[in-house]
């Protein structure tokens, strides 16, 4: 008899685990969504200053490799199925994905995972969380550059459009990330 209780708890316990990863995921891509939304036109660059990249590293951070990875696919399903969740700025849509901002947007969900991933292993600290934000700064401006660079077809272009705006803000955004970290460990649990 006590056995069955045990089951029966056990996969109560399994169905709570998968509503809450399921409901964490789906938030996290609704903090993007909105993140996109506080945005800052850029005269001479398609690539608007927005708040999204720091969400994408917040949700890597707390949420670990998997399920940061699960929300920005999902992010990305969102935005390619016409849902307003990209960057007001741009065109919506799968016009998003392929226009000058979709390197940075196609990298997101493995941004999310990198981050998480280096950010998970061994102590948690500002360093660590710093670290990985950096790794994934490095994966999301590779990535965006590249994306840039065959539009452009000149590196020199690429990087004056993607990389030279952006980078005292991304090391804003990498610090406040990874300050989040330690607050932030203590509401989601380990990945």
């Amino acid at each position: 008899m006590s056995h069955s209780v045990s089951q029966t708890a056990t996969v109560r316990n399994r169905a709570l685990d998968y509503s809450l990863n399921a409901a964490l995921i789906v938030a996290a891509s609704f903090l993007v969504a909105a993140s996109a939304h506080l945005s800052i036109p850029i005269p001479g660059t398609p690539v608007p200053l927005t708040v999204q990249n720091l969400a994408v590293l917040v949700v890597g951070l707390a949420l670990g490799p998997w399920r940061g990875f699960a929300a920005l696919s999902l992010y990305l399903i969102e935005g390619a199925s016409g849902m307003p969740v990209f960057s007001p700025t741009g065109p919506g849509g799968i016009a998003q994905l392929i226009g000058p901002t979709g390197g940075y947007l196609i990298a997101y969900p493995f941004v999310a995972a990198l981050v998480g991933y280096i950010a998970h292993l061994g102590k948690q600290s500002f360093l660590r969380a710093a670290v990985a934000c950096v790794a994934g700064e490095i994966l999301l401006f590779i990535c965006g550059l590249s994306w840039l660079y065959t539009m452009t077809h000149s590196l020199r272009t690429a990087i004056a459009l993607g990389l030279y705006w952006f980078v005292f803000a991304e090391v804003i955004k990498i610090m406040l990330a990874a300050g989040a970290r330690k607050t932030w460990q203590h509401v989601f649990p380990r990945a």
